[in-house]
């Protein structure tokens, strides 16, 4: 298992690393120490490669990941897991503004809190958030699903599109377009599975309310058409 020391080792050297793994390499796990709040860590990675960093990193950690599974041992900065297409990603610590945003695909877990825009224009990732979760959260969110344990801020969901929202606590207000709606037994299936691949298994899908969109937004009505 390659270690790699970026008190040492330049960034630029080991995501080169991470891009230059071909399929039936020998080193597919790669145990990453001292990133010191690095930027970029381990981003454009598109191999079924093993990543665990061992501390704090900064923006745009796992960006653009596809089939990687990258665990991070401490707080992400802004944009951890951005316009990610699959694998996993999961975050020990906290995470900062717009974590998942525009992502497509994987799953992203945050084990603590995320601050705000938490999934905005998300696009077919799943989101699990064992914390909180900040304002305008979801906002433009296209496809997938967002899981949050903890409360929600301002303005959830605001202009949604079709992604789902899973919240346990409490919302603190909805953004436009988006509404509370029947938790059926098809969402209920939806959400016992990301807590069972969350690692989740003390907490229930019925102690969850749903939210979507209300397809106000982004739905012609002839007698409308004066004002687009």
């Amino acid at each position: 298992m390659p270690i790699v020391d970026l008190a040492i080792t330049p960034l630029r050297d080991l995501n080169q690393a991470l891009h230059d793994i071909v399929p039936g390499a020998n080193d597919l796990h790669y145990d990453i120490i001292n990133p010191r709040g690095s930027h970029a860590v381990a981003a454009g990675v598109h191999a079924a490669v093993t990543v665990e960093v061992q501390g704090n990193v900064g923006y745009y950690c796992g960006g653009m990941n596809e089939e990687a599974t990258i665990t991070i041992h401490g707080s992400a900065g802004p944009g951890v897991g951005e316009n990610m297409m699959s694998g996993t990603i999961v975050v020990k610590g906290d995470a900062s503004q717009y974590a998942g945003a525009t992502a497509c695909g994987g799953l992203l877990v945050i084990e603590g809190n995320a601050s705000s825009r938490c999934g905005i224009s998300m696009k077919g990732v799943d989101i699990v958030v064992h914390g909180n979760i900040g304002h305008m959260s979801a906002f433009m969110a296209q496809a997938g699903n967002l899981v949050v344990l903890g409360d929600a801020g301002d303005a959830l969901g605001d202009s949604l599109y079709e992604a789902r929202i899973f919240v346990r606590g409490k919302v603190k207000s909805l953004g436009a377009d988006c509404i509370a709606k029947e938790m059926k037994p098809k969402h209920l299936k939806i959400l016992a599975d990301l807590l069972e691949k969350a690692g989740i298994t003390d907490v229930r899908p019925e102690e969850f309310s749903r939210y979507g969109s209300a397809r106000r937004l982004y739905t012609f009505h002839v007698d409308n058409a004066d004002a687009y």
